[in-house]
């Protein structure tokens, strides 16, 4: 289908509300298409029930999505920003100058946006991030080889050195006691940081594994995906077990995005078939739910985040479209 024809359909669909992806007993995928072509929107952020935060990559903005009514309004960042993460409070919208060194708050109001540097030498493109139970934000910097802390009040920003040379820290989650938890992608390795400011790294059992995202549930467990060789794993920090289960698509599956529910099921996304699947896992009884394929196609889905008042999970795609999962 040619990308026009394909791209009026599915906005009629986003208008009618007409449901995408259908599979009983797991989820009910709706998309709406997302008004600027070719600029990777990615990482939504619950601000709200009329209220979905979320970036475009490649074109250098911040944006809403209104799922009741399909509107989206777009907020305009420097060129070369190249904005990886956003998440939002009553103070704003806080996202990721990936390519531009900074932390960006954006006023919604004014659209008026204050610039906070990373600060020290190399590469200091910071990817993803998360808040603490007090309003500040533990985020990665993937290239720099760092974990990083901004005390938002104060602005001041303390990056922690990871040990291995290139881990690549990339997916992040702060926990309900505020630790930060990390998969260092470019090794086969996780880590959090300490009540003393010091990283410690998890090894992974497997040499070949490339951990991108994780989750972590209720029970504490921290729950993370084997890009590489596709896996779901949970490591026990209490005791230092890890489990894992191969995912549907086995070696082909690429499991990217990932968030848990409040029901301690975790989901995630087989990036490397197309269509991208959506998949669940139910740790009580150790299965997979029936994939779902992504109408768009998906692309890439990058990250994800769980929306407990409407039991559902926001995602976006490299097909231009956000994704809302209804978990049944």
């Amino acid at each position: 289908m040619k990308r026009g024809y394909y791209w009026f359909a599915m906005v009629l669909l986003a208008i009618s509300g007409i449901t995408l992806a259908e599979s009983p007993g797991s989820v009910k995928i709706t998309e709406w298409p997302v008004p600027w072509e070719n600029s990777q929107p990615r990482d939504p952020w619950v601000g709200g029930p009329e209220l979905i935060w979320f970036v475009g990559q490649r074109a250098d903005y911040v944006a809403t999505l209104n799922p009741e009514t399909g509107d989206f309004k777009r907020y305009d960042l420097e060129a070369g920003t190249g904005p990886h993460t956003v998440i939002a409070d009553d103070r704003g919208a806080w996202y990721a100058g990936n390519r531009a060194q900074h932390i960006g708050l954006l006023d919604p109001d004014s659209g008026d946006i204050e610039r906070i540097m990373l600060p020290g030498e190399g590469r200091r493109d910071a990817h993803t991030m998360d808040f603490t139970s007090g309003g500040d934000i533990w985020f990665t910097v993937q290239g720099g080889n760092q974990i990083g802390f901004l005390e938002t009040a104060s602005r001041d920003i303390t990056l922690h050195e990871v040990a291995t040379p290139q881990a690549r820290p990339y997916g992040l989650i702060v926990a309900d006691d505020d630790r930060p938890w990390v998969t260092l992608f470019g090794t086969h390795k996780l880590a959090t940081v300490n009540g003393d400011g010091e990283i410690e790294e998890i090894d992974l059992p497997r040499e070949a594994a490339r951990p991108r995202r994780l989750a972590v549930t209720s029970d504490g467990m921290v729950w993370y995906v084997d890009y590489a060789g596709g896996y779901l794993g949970r490591y026990n920090p209490e005791n230092g077990d890890i489990d894992e289960w191969r995912t549907p698509a086995k070696g082909q599956s690429r499991p990217y995005a990932m968030a848990a529910d409040d029901r301690g099921r975790l989901w995630f996304v087989e990036t490397g078939v197309s269509p991208n699947r959506f998949v669940g896992f139910d740790p009580e009884t150790e299965t997979f739910t029936e994939p779902v394929e992504i109408e768009s196609g998906g692309g890439t889905v990058r990250h994800m985040v769980f929306d407990a008042d409407r039991n559902a999970i926001w995602f976006g795609t490299d097909t231009d479209t956000l994704g809302r999962a209804r978990l049944q």
